[in-house]
């Protein structure tokens, strides 16, 4: 798109029904993009998320006070340029998954880092490592990525956890075909660690949908995504991450919109 993105603002409202629990989620993030040299780029994008969970009446009445989550998250990303084809690109984030009462303990620390080649004008292989959420707990997983530019508007990304197929018929529009891993965790607050000693909720799911971005002017952008949870799961666990209820959240929709500043 045309406007750059030296400082961008982004909030989005997403809703994700189930069988009997639907997952509202509200985000916002800020982002300040900066060179450092001339092949250097320094990235700060401080973010928060609230998620509003809700049971279906007369279900899962125990844990009817699980009924809303809070992140904060401070991402820090540098890329380097090694060569004209060699980049490194390395992130940090400490973030706190917590309840409703914030605590010292809710604390964690997520990161990664990659290798980025450019094989030649229109392909590039990106491979590495990340402590990531993406199954619902922070865990070391791979990071790969070819992304493939097929022509002006077309575009392909094949890759762990994340591949997407875009295309743009013009300036303002995208649209986009993208499958996904994600998940994110909380502490429960002391007074609710409920039956079996729980202490934290983990979410995770596989995510199909189709995605359109319009730049309605220079610096506002729409987001509109519509799409399918795959193999969802809620989950009460222990303090040495051992599953010790499943809530059988089921499959289901995802629906989602947002708005974006960026200059």
């Amino acid at each position: 798109m045309k406007a750059q993105e030296n400082f961008s603002v982004n909030m989005s409202v997403k809703t994700a029904p189930t069988n009997q629990i639907d997952f509202n989620e509200t985000n916002i993030s800020v982002s300040f993009n900066k060179k450092a040299g001339s092949k250097s780029t320094l990235t700060n994008t401080l973010e928060y998320s609230n998620l509003k969970v809700n049971y279906e009446l007369g279900t899962y009445k125990t844990y009817q006070n699980l009924d809303g989550f809070n992140m904060i998250q401070d991402k820090f990303q540098f890329s380097h340029e090694l060569s004209d084809r060699t980049s490194l690109n390395f992130s940090i984030t400490p973030m706190v998954n917590f309840q409703s009462n914030l605590d010292a303990s809710d604390f964690s620390i997520l990161g990664s880092f990659e290798i980025k080649q450019q094989l030649n004008s229109k392909t590039n292989i990106s491979i590495g490592a990340a402590r990531a959420t993406v199954f619902g707990l922070p865990k070391f997983i791979p990071v790969l990525a070819l992304n493939y530019r097929i022509n002006n508007e077309n575009s392909l990304l094949i890759g762990f956890p994340d591949s997407k197929i875009s295309y743009s018929n013009n300036s303002r529009n995208n649209f986009s075909l993208s499958n996904s891993f994600n998940g994110n965790f909380y502490h429960l607050d002391p007074q609710n660690n409920l039956d079996h000693n729980a202490s934290k909720v983990s979410l995770s799911q596989m995510t199909s949908a189709i995605e359109y971005e319009r730049n309605v002017d220079k610096n506002w952008f729409l987001n509109f995504k519509a799409g399918y949870d795959f193999d969802k799961k809620y989950n009460l666990i222990d303090n040495e991450n051992h599953k010790v209820y499943d809530f059988n959240a089921g499959n289901g929709y995802v629906l989602g919109i947002g708005i974006k500043y960026k200059q």
